[in-house]
């Protein structure tokens, strides 16, 4: 799977690090302090210096990224995963990283469009969107999707249980946009963080309610 996927490795290790190389271009223009974190209101309550920014949120998704794939690809049930579903692996870090680290150099040049607690939201809406529509396409394993025990052991159930989550983080993802642009945004914030939560929990009921039918049926 490495060999399969080294290409894919590479370009998404290289995205990942593009926020440094735009720090080191930047440098001169940079204040001393950057912003490093965002609260629900999306005010900036944590502050870094140029040098820990700009190195260690590139570096720190880098190591992320590499965790994660070396997770991914141990799972001996993943060798014939969907490509799709291993897109998902490889290329959420370096979204992220591009996201924040631009959000974080606009803002320290006193450059900022949009709030950081929006742009997150939008951000977390598309990608459950896009897990959404991936859900189904994934197969069994220990790494990717609604990992409970009775979808897991039961192909039937995986199969159920990942149609009915796909359907219902897409449209999770869709209510996480629409809320994103109410005017009280730290409430839209936990909000949509119930919304995400409510959607998790959900797929997971639905597998245990399915594994009961399943039982009673006699199809387990």
């Amino acid at each position: 799977m490495l060999k399969k996927n080294i290409k894919a490795i590479i370009i998404s290790s290289t995205i990942i690090l593009l926020p440094l190389l735009a720090g080191l271009i930047l440098w001169q223009r940079l204040p001393e302090q950057l912003p490093m974190h965002w609260n629900a209101a999306g005010e900036i309550d944590g502050w870094g210096s140029k040098t820990t920014v700009v190195f260690g949120e590139s570096l720190g998704f880098l190591a992320i990224h590499w965790l994660c794939i070396a997770v991914c690809f141990a799972d001996p049930r993943n060798k014939g995963q969907s490509g799709k579903a291993l897109g998902l692996v490889l290329w959420v870090c370096p979204a992220l990283s591009v996201l924040i680290g631009a959000v974080t150099y606009l803002t320290a040049l006193g450059i900022q469009p949009f709030s950081m607690d929006k742009i997150m939201l939008i951000f977390m809406g598309l990608l459950f969107i896009v897990i959404g529509n991936y859900l189904p396409k994934c197969r069994r394993n220990y790494t990717i999707g609604i990992k409970v025990p009775w979808a897991l052991d039961n192909e039937e159930n995986w199969n159920a249980t990942h149609r009915f989550a796909g359907k219902l983080w897409v449209g999770s993802g869709i209510v996480v946009i629409i809320l994103s642009f109410l005017p009280w945004q730290e409430l839209a914030f936990w909000v949509n963080m119930a919304v995400i939560l409510i959607a998790a929990l959900a797929s997971c009921v639905y597998s245990y309610i399915y594994y009961r039918k399943q039982l009673r049926e006699g199809r387990w």
